[in-house]
């Protein structure tokens, strides 16, 4: 077996559709270009038109196979209505990347109602309803792969975690019990925990270089995340390599979790 081979066959995703929300901007569209690199056909999920155009513009230009949908992840009729969409169109996806998110973090008690809801109904409800969708289908077919986006504050509290921390400690445990019904039929799931990486969502942080500087002299790499840092993760995540990982979360943050 030659190099090329051996990375193929336990790496490569040709043949596979994979759907991403949050493909439009950020890790979502990173991740995307990854999988698509690999093989997969990507279609990308998000609310906004004009960043997704570009998106698929910018895969397609290189020769790579992308589609795109457009839909409020907030909104659950919405959202079913996109699932149905993206499965009527490119297949039903043997990928699921949920990387859609909102970062809606004032302090606690200044929290509403409102804030909180958003927050839940975009980070957390949407990845369970687009697992319940697409999960069992998966399992019918014995093989599928179900990444969801966690971070740091799933295991820990810092600066105003809020509703945001709590949706992403819920994103892991998400990914745990949708990992134990449906691995026993070839469906891995696991969430990608990024570090503090430059994303429009940390960009008002990235403003701020003193506060940047001090998030990265927390991470043992000495520096802070770039979105293409977390492609790798999810092409290992998605492929063939990692079919016996199964409820885990993986940290992709210069060592920021463990200093």
């Amino acid at each position: 077996m030659t190099a090329m081979n051996y990375l193929e066959q336990h790496f490569g995703l040709h043949g596979r559709t994979a759907l991403v929300t949050g493909g439009s901007s950020g890790i979502g569209r990173a991740i995307a270009a990854g999988l698509a690199g690999a093989g997969a056909h990507v279609v990308l999920l998000a609310r906004r038109e004009e960043p997704l155009k570009e998106a698929v513009h910018e895969l397609n230009s290189l020769g790579l196979k992308a589609d795109h949908l457009t839909a409020d992840l907030g909104d659950r009729s919405a959202l079913r209505a996109a699932a149905d969409r993206a499965a009527e169109a490119y297949g039903e996806p043997d990928i699921l990347v949920t990387s859609a998110g909102v970062n809606l973090r004032p302090p606690f008690d200044e929290l509403t109602e409102d804030e909180w809801d958003t927050t839940m109904a975009v980070n957390l409800d949407a990845p369970f309803l687009l697992g319940k969708r697409f999960g069992p289908g998966m399992a019918e077919r014995g093989w599928g792969r179900i990444i969801h986006l966690a971070s740091q504050q799933s295991v820990r509290a810092f600066g105003n975690s809020g509703a945001y921390g709590v949706s992403k400690a819920a994103v892991a445990g998400l990914a745990r019990s949708q990992a134990e019904a449906w691995a026993p039929y070839g469906v891995c799931v696991n969430a990608l925990a990024p570090g503090f990486v430059h994303t429009p969502l940390t960009e008002p942080v990235f403003a701020d270089p003193a506060r940047a500087a001090a998030m990265a002299a927390r991470t043992m790499a000495g520096r802070n995340g770039e979105a293409e840092d977390c492609a790798g993760a999810a092409v290992f995540l998605a492929s063939d390599a990692a079919r016996y990982v199964n409820g885990q979360t993986l940290f992709v943050d210069g060592g920021f979790s463990v200093t």
